[in-house]
């Protein structure tokens, strides 16, 4: 007879692990099944041996699982896996993206406090402060993300927290992170980076010296456009912060969308090495089209911050955008002329995404905000997936041919 299976016990020994292991190994613990997949837990809530035993879990007094609103161990894997890829002491899921960010304002900010955000976030996280966080008293303002100088002077002394995306969606704009981090400690302020766009696998802003990292897990971290997911991750003392919110308004992400992340981080960093080089040639080949007035990707030497890009980043993701000759119906011919690329507003799945942001991810802004922002009426986003890259580049020869008719 073979020993029972220690369910405590951990996969393996990771701690001078690649990332490519991290990814496939990190978090996992086998139950009584001595199961090779993570297991899929897919309950509600946990049986206790006693009424006393209940008790001390429910106080923090004994370990175990309470309630799946907070406690799950399939998400808990989800946790620890993403953890262990960004560098961060602790990770903490969320139902989505939106509510990774929602977590994260309520857990550390307070009313009164201010907050700074980089001006080309995504349009739902400018509604999200806008609409809602100003309602609880929460002070806010927008500062142009590449604009060093811009953060630093509109600090004030109750400046709480500094939030952006870098690369920003979708103009793929960057912040010097280290330099950004190091105006947040002189502030006293946390700075949280936005990592959606380039993933653990291009990107660690937490050896850059930043305090948090969101992810929208919808995107990359799945990479095939199935399930709806967030994260926060950094320090521990901030991240049960998060935790206690989560336990009391339960933004959760579902055991279901936890285990198909999982399986989307085994192959995560060479889906955007291909996703990369796909994006990096058709950016190249937009730029040469006679009928694009500009692409936005920082792989191209036009780039104002393509040096930067190269320092803190070890490709330049899968987002390009671009503007055609012509207004809101050039950009509209050129969209539906297209036969391949799914017209869709989500981005990191394994099929390539096509969307007009000014009616669309931007599309809730005023003219002015989307202005200031630099969303054109012109503007088109691709989000690179993993198909032949000859057969997208034909796909977007038939919109470069629809605006000439």
């Amino acid at each position: 007879m073979t020993e029972e299976w220690d369910a405590g016990r951990l996969d393996s020994d990771l701690e001078n692990a690649g990332f490519d292991t991290l990814a496939v190994r990190a978090g996992q613990r086998r139950g009584p099944e001595a199961e090779h997949g993570e297991a899929l837990f897919l309950t509600s809530s946990y049986v206790f041996r006693s009424a006393a035993d209940a008790a001390a879990c429910f106080a923090g007094e004994a370990k175990g699982n309470v309630y799946s609103r907070y406690m799950n161990p399939t998400v808990r894997t989800f946790e620890e896996r993403m953890a262990a890829l960004e560098g961060a002491e602790q990770a903490v899921a969320t139902a989505s993206g939106m509510a990774a960010i929602m977590a994260m304002i309520m857990s550390l900010c307070s009313a009164g406090d201010h907050v700074l955000v980089s001006r080309s976030v995504f349009g739902a996280t400018v509604s999200l402060f806008d609409k809602y966080f100003k309602r609880f008293g929460l002070e806010y303002g927008y500062v142009e993300l590449t604009d060093l100088g811009g953060w630093k002077a509109a600090c004030k002394p109750n400046t709480r927290l500094f939030f952006v995306e870098s690369p920003s969606n979708p103009l793929a704009q960057l912040v010097d992170i280290r330099g950004l981090a190091g105006i947040a400690r002189e502030q006293g302020a946390l700075l949280a980076v936005d990592n959606c766009f380039c993933t653990p696998a291009l990107q660690k802003p937490l050896e850059l010296g930043a305090d948090l990292i969101i992810h929208s897990a919808t995107k990359y971290i799945d990479g095939q456009g199935r399930c709806l997911g967030g994260l926060v991750a950094g320090r521990r003392e901030h991240m049960q912060e998060v935790v206690g919110f989560l336990r009391t308004a339960g933004p959760t992400l579902s055991p279901f969308n936890a285990w198909v992340f999982l399986k989307g981080l085994e192959t995560l960093r060479l889906r955007m090495q291909a996703h990369c080089a796909s994006a990096q040639y058709l950016a190249e080949w937009l730029e040469a089209q006679p009928e694009v007035e500009h692409v936005y990707y920082a792989g191209l030497p036009s780039h104002p911050q393509h040096e930067l890009a190269r320092t803190q980043q070890k490709a330049f993701g899968a987002v390009v955008s671009f503007e055609v000759r012509g207004d809101r119906a050039a950009a509209w011919r050129f969209i539906d002329a297209t036969r391949l690329m799914s017209i869709t507003a989500n981005l990191g799945d394994s099929k390539t995404t096509i969307t007009h942001p000014a009616t669309t991810t931007h599309g809730r802004l005023s003219p002015e905000t989307r202005a200031t922002a630099g969303i054109k009426e012109n503007l088109i986003r691709l989000a690179i997936g993993l198909e032949e890259v000859e057969d997208l580049q034909v796909d977007l020869q038939r919109g470069l041919s629809a605006l000439s008719l």
